[in-house]
């Protein structure tokens, strides 16, 4: 099976313009989270995904924001996948599950077997396994090796290292910010050679 791509951090118009052309399977926006420079507000999802390709699939990014908020943008079709990037523990995953049923992803920063043993567990409908919070560090992908369930890889990938993240951890997915970057800006060719490594694998 292909793996699927996600392209994250998504902030201006323009990145939209460029994700309609190289036609990942996801695109991801940082929601409410003013730390990182691809923050955007509620207001400013709605209005990128508006000029969204119908066939790309919106994601929210949050970090430790009000179940209301997420599952408002949910319910309203903002965005059709919720990522927990936070604090986000199991009650929080229950509360919002009272609110919605689209699909929850929560991500794990993975450093020790402890990370990987929460991963496993989580009852996200899938978990994201990163390095760090938008670190663009790549993870070991060979503790990786064994894990039990459906996964989308992140952490420091780019063009050129994803057929060998592909073929070596066979992820659901890969997920990429940074690395389809210059100089902290979305870059065209950058997003069209990921998703092509991807789609060849």
């Amino acid at each position: 099976m292909t793996a699927k791509i996600k392209l994250c951090g998504l902030s201006r118009p323009a990145d939209i313009d460029y994700v309609n052309q190289v036609k990942p399977d996801y695109c991801g926006f940082i929601v409410n989270f003013p730390k990182s420079r691809r923050n955007v507000t509620p207001e400013q999802v709605r209005a990128l995904t508006a000029r969204l390709s119908g066939d790309i699939i919106p994601v929210g990014v949050f970090v430790d924001e009000s179940v209301e908020t997420v599952a408002g943008l949910l319910e309203d079709g903002t965005i059709a996948v919720a990522q927990l990037h936070g604090h986000e523990d199991e009650a929080y995953l229950a509360a919002l599950r009272k609110l919605t049923a689209k699909p929850i992803w929560q991500a794990f920063q993975i450093r020790s077997a402890a990370d990987l043993e929460r991963a496993k567990s989580s009852t996200a409908n899938l978990v994201l396994l990163d390095s760090g919070q938008g670190s663009g560090v790549t993870l070991d992908w060979r503790i990786l090796a064994d894990f039990p369930r459906p996964f989308v890889l992140a952490g420091g990938l780019t063009a050129e290292n994803i057929p060998a993240a592909v073929q070596q951890v066979k992820p659901y997915a890969v997920d990429l910010s940074s690395g389809v970057e210059t100089e902290g800006y979305k870059d065209y060719e950058k997003m069209l050679a990921a998703v092509a490594a991807v789609k060849k694998e």
